[in-house]
């Protein structure tokens, strides 16, 4: 049941040039608890290099740099705010939590890797720390130790909840319009992203290397392309024989592009556990130094085809993920073994801690 007064939600994902995850992230949360609590208050706290910054549509502070610098800054904007929940989505000194926590806000903390959830675990921070989320399905991250089990025991904490990836479901009116907009067919077209546009490989725009492979899949096999450069894309976008050019999406765009895809080329970032939950035939290329161990743990569980970052590697590996077998291989393998959206727990997990 929802809270008789309007909960008021403080959004502090990581925040930067270059990646956009957490933000993304935290925008679909937000959407959805705008959703579910319609009087609620929601703001972010963003730093101001982030490009996507200045389009939040949320009321949004500003910092010069990611929230977790900006110790005194954030606690002051909570302390006059006086949120009931604050998300740390990746962020967030053990200070500013423990502040979080002093004026009586909930206090929940998300993690997408080993070294984020083993700092979310320190007693300090897991002390003020009312709910701990990983966006990782347990297959890829693995179980935490029976010492920090045994930790968080003795504390009477919870250890952290495995909710996998997060991301709004698609919807047919949302997908036909778009399908419309950029005249495509469902199930007849490649989609190709690497992430925000920001990430750099040996110099080189990742993106740039996608977009070059996207030409190169139209050319081989005669399949429509769609790149969806990002909004930390620097450069003016290119004409591409064969490619439908995207500057960016917001998620439930991309998602419902995603879902009508025949097959999918992603980085090894959120997206890619998106792609395994939608049961989507997909490549992953790294295109940032965490993205590796992710990308293998889920090719070794047979779920997706993986390759490095060379133009030619790539342009073999879509050849590859194309074929007929290996389609069928790929998608029999996802409804077996994939994994579920983490926004429903979520949003189960804000509604309890509303009612406490």
């Amino acid at each position: 049941m929802a809270p008789q007064k309007a909960p008021k939600f403080l959004f502090i994902p990581v925040s930067s040039a270059e990646g956009i995850g957490e933000y993304m992230r935290s925008m679909i949360i937000a959407d959805e608890v705008k959703r579910t609590w319609p009087n609620a208050e929601i703001k972010f706290i963003l730093s101001e290099q982030a490009p996507y910054a200045a389009q939040c549509p949320y009321p949004a502070e500003l910092l010069k740099d990611t929230p977790t610098k900006q110790v005194k800054a954030v606690n002051q904007i909570m302390s006059d705010y006086l949120p009931d929940i604050v998300l740390f989505d990746a962020s967030g000194r053990k200070s500013q939590l423990v502040h979080a926590h002093k004026l009586g806000a909930k206090v929940i903390f998300l993690s997408q890797h080993k070294r984020k959830r083993s700092r979310g675990m320190k007693i300090g921070r897991a002390l003020v720390t009312d709910c701990h989320w990983v966006v990782q399905p347990e297959f890829v991250i693995g179980p935490i130790s029976w010492l920090d089990r045994l930790k968080l025991k003795l504390i009477n904490k919870p250890a952290p909840l495995n909710i996998g990836p997060v991301f709004t479901q698609p919807d047919a009116s949302t997908q036909a319009a778009l399908l419309a907009q950029y005249q495509l067919t469902q199930n007849e077209f490649v989609l190709f992203n690497a992430g925000s546009g920001g990430h750099k490989v040996n110099g080189e725009l990742a993106a740039d290397i996608f977009a070059q492979a996207a030409h190169e899949s139209y050319k081989a096999s005669g399949i429509t392309s769609v790149m969806v450069f990002g909004p930390n894309y620097p450069n003016p976008l290119p004409e591409l024989e064969g490619v439908v050019v995207i500057p960016q999406l917001n998620n439930q765009q991309f998602i419902n592009i995603l879902a009508a895809a025949k097959a999918v080329v992603l980085s090894g970032g959120d997206t890619l556990l998106q792609a395994i939950a939608l049961h989507k035939p997909t490549l992953a290329v790294p295109v940032s130094k965490d993205q590796p161990p992710r990308i293998e743990k889920c090719r070794a569980r047979a779920l997706i085809l993986s390759t490095d970052m060379k133009l030619s590697s790539v342009n073999l590996g879509v050849s590859q993920l194309v074929s007929e077998g290996e389609l069928a291989r790929l998608s029999m393998d996802l409804s077996l073994k994939g994994c579920m959206n983490g926004l429903e727990v979520a949003l189960a997990e804000i509604s309890r801690l509303l009612e406490e």
